[in-house]
């Protein structure tokens, strides 16, 4: 069987916290997702989409530093991880966790690039081929880093996944937005972080909901910080980004109301059969206009057949009635004629 082709593509994503179950229950509400302990490690969470496993929860090791923050790591497929890793640090990475073996997951390696982001490769032993259209409900959409130099951190990666700058659009004070993907499909955007905004450069992975504003009223109102409010993007989708109750950045996604097309056909079809009863009688009316006068017509042909019959008869009659006399009386002459030649 051939191997599915997974260079490139964002292919699992790991939050790392202090609060595991806080973090079942606010993800399950915001997301739709089912958590289930993986059966070969039970302290491990897996959480379900309708489409399957997207998503992993576990806990930080406690010999980790106290200053290490909870935080979504985003893996990203190689089917050479130990390449790709040699080719990081010869780039400018650093290696955080070397090429090693997970049983039931696939070979791994955690890094970060030249500007300080923290990011994984992979090579995943059940990976499935990637879905045409938008992605799922509940699944990763957009995957977005903040970093000091949006261009380095481009060729950084394009060198090691092959991904092509789709294109750069300028977004005034905060510079130029990079829209990164591969094979014409975008996969999501790198920027230069403002001054004010805390933290090292990282990725922040972006989920996509049913409605990005209700989600993030949901998100704030369960212990969530804000990090932006929700607002629409170039293309119509909704965005929202918060710090989820166990201190983890987030974003959720919504499509455009026009990406669903059963919805808005439904207004347009509903006056429909309002007007149909309306419109019914004026049809009958019309048919019963048109009969009355075909009707009238064949009672007067009627009539008129009933009348030209009745004369028939009647002028048919007379005249027999008026031929009598004269055929009796020719009768008579004949016989008195014969008569009289019998005289003679």
């Amino acid at each position: 069987m051939e191997a599915v082709d997974v260079r490139g593509r964002f292919v699992w994503h790991e939050l790392m916290t202090r609060d595991v179950p806080a973090a079942k229950t606010f993800y399950s509400k915001l997301t739709g997702w089912k958590t289930i302990p993986w059966p070969l490690d039970p302290s491990y969470t897996v959480c379900h989409a309708d489409t399957g496993p997207v998503a992993g929860i576990m806990q930080i090791p406690p010999e980790f530093p106290a200053e290490f923050p909870p935080h979504w790591v985003q893996y990203i497929g190689t089917r050479d991880v130990d390449g790709i890793a040699d080719a990081a640090v010869r780039a400018g990475g650093s290696l955080v966790k070397a090429p090693a073996d997970m049983q039931g997951a696939g070979r791994y390696a955690v890094l970060k690039d030249p500007q300080g982001a923290a990011f994984a490769i992979i090579d995943p032993e059940n990976a499935r081929p990637e879905s045409e259209g938008p992605p799922a409900l509940g699944n990763f959409s957009w995957h977005e880093l903040a970093t000091t130099d949006n261009e380095a951190a481009f060729a950084f990666y394009s060198s090691l996944f092959g991904w092509d700058a789709i294109t750069r659009m300028d977004m005034g004070p905060i510079g130029v937005y990079l829209i990164f993907g591969q094979n014409g499909k975008q996969r999501g955007g790198m920027y230069i972080k403002p001054a004010d905004q805390p933290g090292p450069p990282n990725w922040l992975p972006y989920v996509r909901v049913p409605n990005a504003d209700k989600g993030f009223a949901s998100a704030t109102a369960t212990g969530a910080q804000q990090l932006f409010a929700p607002m629409e993007v170039p293309g119509g989708s909704r965005v929202a980004a918060f710090v989820d109750p166990t201190g983890a950045t987030v974003a959720v996604h919504s499509l455009p109301a026009e990406a669903a097309p059963a919805k808005a056909a439904k207004p347009k079809a509903k006056p429909q059969p309002k007007a149909q009863p309306k419109a019914q009688p004026k049809a009958k009316a019309k048919a019963k206009a048109a009969v009355k006068p075909a009707a009238k017509k064949k009672v007067v042909k009627k009539a008129a057949k009933k009348a030209a019959r009745k004369t028939a008869k009647k002028s048919a009659k007379k005249p027999v009635r008026r031929a009598a006399p004269k055929a009796k009386r020719a009768a008579k002459k004949r016989v008195v004629k014969k008569s009289a030649r019998r005289k003679k």
